[in-house]
């Protein structure tokens, strides 16, 4: 699989900026999901009425986060789901190739889950001999090219159908080319069909978990999801800790949220209750089935007020799709496994600041992204948190790589200009030169002229300009 990392940011999106095609391809996909969630929305009262309704939601869950996780442990292990909790994605991973082995499995089909990119899941069961099969449409093309996903709710969003076209005829045995979208969706459910007869083990993500009732609720438009669940005899679900919620009162306003804001769609296509395995006389439904809880730095942010509203995250993907940022570069360019404004505020508590110190720079702070979300995570003012964390000026910093994104080159800077700032004498003499030899300026002033004239000083200081108009200045 070709990777791509944070901290090579400015490179790759030089790279999706430099090709003109590409960013149109990315550009015209986000202004269609853009427009359909509009016609989703036409009343912004009733709008805002319900982003605040959700915006409680969870931000009521998160204050209770410790006992609704006690509570759902104890609801599905009484509904028969056996409950595993990872700290790291290594646990995590770990824990599913060994209920993969005991279970006789030799490939996983998988369902769409964010989650299970981010713990690098394919590479732990290919390590362990174990196949891995995306069952998402979306999932399935990436994973033919090699790819990782650039969108958390259309994963090959990047590509065009004629890409999709060569690719499926290149790498799918008895396959024609063929543009036709219709057909192109009917080569991948062949492909799948007998898979999800022949697996053992289907792996599944998990939008909602209900603590009063120990129930995993999980959305999807394909039905891909529900064959993954109900069709092999171990189904293994894998969340974040902070997808729980009290109660199943509170789905809906969520569920009606997430759908309308991340697809434009009034309702998804199937909505999957799974309350624990087969009963003793039920025809279908897994014998098994597994939760894997992962941890992996929601702790951390969990633990930290100025950052938990970070939690909140539903995952419906509208603040990527209104990001200026974004839409000219994709998701590729972020190196992350959540990409756009929610990776950058959510990535540095799973890899650390060192890794992440560009992204939370790699915004206008326009506000769009906090104005669209459907539960009203302030991704601005976390980005300006998490700058200055970043530098080093945070009074309580919790993420790793505290002050990594500042340079010694920079700390050298800003303290010589303080310096002259606070002694007038020196300073008016530093004044003269700077203006007087203004011609001597560099024009290349590293990232600020790649894109922007550069800076020179002026040929008069102020106090020269005031005193030139009969004004002195102390």
């Amino acid at each position: 699989m070709s990777t791509v990392e944070p901290i090579r940011f400015h490179e790759n999106s030089r790279r999706v900026v430099s090709n003109p095609a590409l960013r149109a391809n990315i550009r015209s996909a986000m202004d269609f999901l853009v427009n359909k969630r509009a016609t989703q929305f036409p009343d912004p009262i009733a709008f805002e009425e319900l982003r605040t309704f959700g915006e409680q939601i969870r931000k009521y869950s998160l204050s209770n986060l410790p006992s609704l996780l006690v509570q759902l442990e104890l609801n599905l292990t009484r509904n028969g789901i056996h409950v595993h909790w990872a700290e790291t994605p290594e646990e995590a991973c770990r824990l599913i190739v060994d209920i993969t082995k005991q279970a006789g499995g030799e490939l996983v089909v998988k369902g769409k889950s964010m989650v299970s990119e981010e713990v690098e899941l394919n590479h732990a069961l290919e390590a362990a001999g174990i196949d891995a099969l995306e069952s998402d449409m979306g999932e399935y093309i990436v994973q033919l090219a090699g790819e990782k996903p650039s969108h958390i709710i259309m994963p090959a969003i990047h590509k065009t159908k004629e890409e999709i076209a060569r690719l499926l005829a290149e790498k799918v045995p008895g396959v024609d080319y063929t543009d036709s979208v219709d057909e192109l969706i009917q080569i991948g459910r062949r492909v799948l069909r007998d898979k999800f007869r022949d697996t053992k083990v289907g792996l599944s993500g998990v939008n909602i978990a209900v603590a009063e009732t120990g129930t995993l609720c999980l959305v999807e438009n394909e039905g891909n999801g529900r064959m993954c669940t109900t069709v092999p005899n171990v189904h293994i679900a894998i969340t974040g800790i902070e997808k729980v919620v009290e109660k199943l009162s509170h789905v809906p306003p969520l569920l009606t949220l997430l759908t309308r804001s991340a697809t434009g769609q009034a309702a998804t296509t199937y909505f999957n209750w799974i309350s624990g395995p087969r009963g003793a006389s039920e025809l279908d439904g897994p014998k098994e089935v597994h939760l894997v809880l992962l941890d992996n730095g929601r702790s951390a942010a969990y633990a930290d007020k100025r950052l938990r509203s970070t939690l909140q995250c539903i995952r419906c993907g509208a603040c990527m799709n209104h990001c200026p940022v974004y839409s000219r570069i994709g998701g590729h360019s972020y190196g992350t496994t959540y990409p756009g404004p929610i990776g950058k505020i959510i990535s540095p508590h799973l890899m650390g600041l060192e890794a992440t110190a560009d992204l939370v720079t790699a915004s206008s702070l326009c506000g769009a992204c906090g104005e669209v979300c459907p539960v009203k995570i302030p991704i601005p003012d976390l980005l300006i948190e998490l700058r200055q964390q970043s530098q080093g000026n945070a009074s309580e910093p919790h993420l790793s790589g505290y002050g990594s994104g500042r340079s010694l080159v920079q700390v050298m800077a800003y303290n010589l200009w303080a310096w002259l700032y606070a002694k007038p004498a020196i300073y008016r003499v530093f004044s003269l030169f700077a203006t007087r030899l203004r011609m001597l300026t560099p024009k290349n002033q590293g990232a600020w002229t790649s894109s922007r004239a550069p800076l020179r000083p002026a040929a008069l200081s102020l106090h020269e300009r005031m005193k030139s108009h009969g004004r002195e200045v102390d």
